[in-house]
């Protein structure tokens, strides 16, 4: 039996699990199965691996993300640079085992993002400067659109919520909201923008998937801006590791 599976913790739902187990069998995929394994410490990944029959490839979600770098044999040029790592391919090489770590994030993201983008989408705000920002700045760069990260408490190199103005939005068509707010069960939190002074000429794309439409997205798509939230991404950063893993 091939085992994939997801580490994180905790891992009281997962995308991953429903989606892996219904692709296998809608599309009569034989042998294979997907588990929840919560690592209560990321150490428990060594035990893990020497104990799990079969175990072939892994997705990696919050806490662990940059925590899996040091197990890994090598870590892809992307996911270096973007120094997370979210989907992991174990192989035999040489009879021991051999970790190679992906960030398919990126990926889900830049072939989500890229069809909606007009030319007019030439500069970006990044909201929030957690763990999920780092795939997007990444993808901006690789497309050439300069962003700004918005943040609610100062770090250097990023901007405050209050001080976004009305010429800043007018520049900054392409918004991303990389931060939980509006994420169930707290529907009702979205980021402090001045909404008000979005328009047509703008693409609010948020990460959260669930609830379909944030607050976020409501408020942009009120004032005439595309709106996309982030159920695409997640579907095809999970098809990208299916791919790598059958590789």
């Amino acid at each position: 039996m091939r085992t994939f599976g997801l580490i994180g913790y905790p891992l009281s739902h997962s995308f991953s699990k429903k989606f892996f187990t219904e692709k296998f069998k809608h599309e009569e995929i034989p042998g294979c199965q997907y588990e929840l394994f919560p690592l209560e410490q990321v150490e428990a990944l060594r035990n893990l691996l020497a104990t799990t029959a079969g175990l072939q490839g892994l997705n990696v979600t919050i806490p662990y993300k940059l925590e899996v770098m040091p197990f890994l044999n090598e870590v892809e040029d992307a996911a270096a640079k973007i120094g997370a790592v979210n989907c992991i391919s174990i192989k035999q090489k040489e009879g021991v085992q051999w970790l190679t770590g992906y960030n398919t994030d990126a990926y889900g993201f830049k072939e989500s993002l890229v069809p909606l983008l007009k030319p007019y989408h030439s500069k970006a705000l990044i909201l929030g400067n957690g763990g999920a920002s780092k795939a997007v700045k990444y993808v901006l760069n690789e497309i050439n659109i300069p962003f700004k990260v918005v943040v609610r408490t100062q770090v250097d190199g990023c901007m405050l919520y209050s001080e976004i103005t009305k010429e800043l939005l007018e520049s900054h068509t392409l918004i991303i909201n990389t931060t939980p707010l509006g994420m169930y069960p707290n529907v009702d939190q979205c980021p402090e923008l001045p909404y008000q002074h979005l328009s047509a000429q703008h693409l609010a794309y948020d990460l959260v998937y669930n609830p379909e439409e944030t607050t976020f997205l409501k408020k942009a798509q009120q004032m005439g801006a595309a709106v996309k939230n982030g159920m695409e991404m997640l579907y095809l950063q999970a098809e990208r590791s299916w791919q790598i893993w059958n590789t």
